[in-house]
């Protein structure tokens, strides 16, 4: 198994993602330190170029590849780096091989890495957790919800299990598609899902949606929005693209609610 990885500045983390999904559109392994986001993506031998490491200067900053061949039992071992996450008082996002001791009013979401995005790992997934969380707390967790771009389906599932219903989910990747579904049904869920290009057509309809997109899918969606929903939890920002998709919504009737930062991203609650 070959390991291709790209570490850039947050700046540039946008302009690399896009570039590996055209290699691996099912899904990208994401890291991040201080001041450096690293993307990787994996493949047998033959499929990704061996290339060694290498380093780039490019239009904002540089980058570092780097490609490396991993042992066989890796398959067995990433399983160390997937770890239950307790987000806020209501959840806790766990792969199904982790033992979660009591947990007493936590939901337990059960969600196994594969070839989409969303383990509750990620800042952006664990935000619009939050946000989904702070909904529940002043009773607004009702009624239909839509996950726009659901990779692995955290998102809806958790949405299912804070009292939304229904909840339907929609992504491009057939791989996302089947993890989504594989995984509502291990937590018990009814989801419905549908395949569904967010740039080339308008995002499915419900009083409440999420989306942690990039910002220039974002900015597509705003551009081709049909009928808007009354909430929207929204990231996959960086902190300095906020203001940017929140005036692109604004031009719905959309106003932020609340803001969420955790290093160099953001999570928005913008409600109409």
């Amino acid at each position: 198994m070959i390991r291709l990885a790209v570490r850039c500045p947050p700046e540039l983390g946008e302009r690399v993602l896009a570039e590996l999904l055209v290699l691996a559109p099912g899904g990208v392994e994401e890291d991040e330190g201080e001041g450096y986001v690293e993307y990787a993506i994996y493949g047998a031998p033959g499929e990704l170029p061996e290339l060694g490491a290498l380093a780039a200067e490019v239009e904002g900053g540089s980058i570092e590849v780097t490609s490396e061949e991993i042992p066989d039992d890796w398959t067995d071992r990433w399983r160390d780096f997937h770890r239950p996450i307790v987000v806020g008082d209501r959840l806790v996002v766990a792969p199904s091989w982790e033992e979660v001791p009591d947990s007493g009013p936590l939901e337990r979401i059960v969600v196994d890495p594969g070839q989409a995005f969303g383990t509750g790992a990620h800042a952006t997934t664990r935000m619009c957790l939050e946000l989904l969380i702070e909904l529940a707390a002043s009773g607004e967790a009702q009624g239909a919800l839509t996950d726009w771009g659901t990779g692995s389906g955290v998102l809806a599932i958790a949405a299912a299990k804070l009292g939304f219903a229904p909840v339907s989910g929609c992504d491009h990747e057939l791989a996302a598609i089947a993890a989504a579904g594989e995984n509502a049904a291990a937590n018990g869920v009814e989801i419905a899902l549908e395949r569904r290009n967010l740039r080339t057509g308008p995002a499915p309809a419900a009083p409440t949606a999420t989306a942690n997109l990039t910002a220039p899918v974002l900015l597509e969606v705003a551009a081709r929005l049909g009928e808007a929903p009354e909430r929207l939890v929204c990231s996959g920002l960086l902190a300095r693209e906020a203001d940017e998709v929140a005036g692109a919504f604004a031009a719905h009737g959309f106003a932020e609610r609340r803001r969420l930062g955790d290093g160099d991203w953001a999570a928005l609650l913008l409600a109409r």
